[in-house]
């Protein structure tokens, strides 16, 4: 397969079961309600490990934009595949975001409380403090990186592998469990910005704002953290 095309599909599987679990839990009337953080931690990160399982040998699993410019800068990704990459991490993040909300529309129909519609696509801060929120970002982006890039580029097809797929799933547990109480830990430029442009192009019933103001912080501060977080790594452990 294509890696672009492992790319779109990828990260279209990516949100379907990401923003899925989000919309189990926090839409009114699905038989998932209420059921909790937990259930979102380990929703988004078997939401990321199920397509990198799929996807993996064809494209190096990356569905993160973030991440792509990250392993670039540390000479794993070729730069001349990168805006190819992110083009495709954002269609397919839109048509996942579309997807989430043609399953759910009755549900969206039945909730009222705007913020529960928009915390289905993208993510917002629990406490509004863009200095902070942004330093959040960063971290957690910096975490995954950090502790990925070890396995990335080990595997002769220069991704994550098989041990680094399963770490990934590990780490994306652990970020949204220990670290993601503050803004939801985006962590993903795509996963972020993709679904909150089809959150404001979507017909959904009362939905108010898409929270622009806010939009730059999870978009910026990942690939910041990833950069950072790569550039770390291939200092303390070299390929």
């Amino acid at each position: 397969m294509h890696p672009f095309l492992a790319e779109f599909i990828g990260t279209a599987f990516l949100i379907l079961l990401g923003d899925g679990v989000v919309a189990n839990v926090v839409l009114k009337g699905t038989k998932g309600n209420n059921s909790g953080w937990i259930v979102i931690t380990v929703g988004w990160a078997t939401a990321v490990l199920v397509p990198a399982l799929m996807f993996g040998a064809a494209s190096g699993a990356h569905f993160n934009p973030a991440l792509t410019i990250a392993l670039a800068v540390v000479h794993i990704t070729p730069w001349a595949l990168v805006p190819g990459y992110i083009v495709a991490q954002f269609l397919g993040a839109f048509v996942g975001a579309g997807l989430v909300w043609v399953m759910h529309k009755d549900h969206f129909d039945a909730t009222e409380d705007q913020g529960s519609k928009l915390a289905v696509f993208c993510t917002g801060p629990a406490i509004r403090n863009p200095l902070l929120n942004f330093i959040c970002e960063v971290i957690g982006t910096f975490v995954l990186l950090f502790t990925l890039s070890y396995g990335v580029g080990q595997a002769s097809d220069g991704g994550l592998g098989a041990i680094g797929t399963w770490r990934a799933w590990a780490v994306i547990l652990t970020i949204g469990i220990s670290l993601g109480g503050t803004t939801g830990y985006a962590i993903n430029p795509a996963r972020d910005l993709g679904p909150r442009i089809m959150h404001a192009i979507l017909p959904i019933k009362g939905k108010g704002s898409s929270d622009w103001s806010y939009s730059w912080i999870p978009v910026v501060g990942p690939i910041i953290g990833a950069v950072l977080g790569a550039v770390a790594a291939a200092a303390v452990f070299p390929h």
